[in-house]
């Protein structure tokens, strides 16, 4: 591989904003926020809107659509029968 091309790899602490649920991992997402870890470590922080701690498949949480799909959406909307 040619050197220099290539973004750095390192350890990084992903954070799900929504539930708290961190975990450390290995990525070239970049930082300016830091974190110290359990390990007494201190990485880069990424902040995360959805993880598997929040998001609904992995919680079971999931939303039933009670007016339908798309169609019976659109039939709706327009006053279709």
């Amino acid at each position: 591989m040619k050197s220099g091309i290539h973004p750095e790899y390192r350890k990084v602490v992903f954070l799900d904003t929504s539930s708290n649920f961190k975990f450390l991992t290995g990525s070239t997402q970049a930082s300016e926020e830091t974190i110290e870890w359990e390990d007494g470590n201190t990485y880069p922080l990424i902040r995360i809107e959805i993880s598997s701690a929040s998001h609904p498949f992995y919680t079971g949480k999931q939303k039933a659509d009670k007016a339908g799909g798309r169609v019976d959406r659109f039939k709706k909307k327009y006053n279709l029968s």
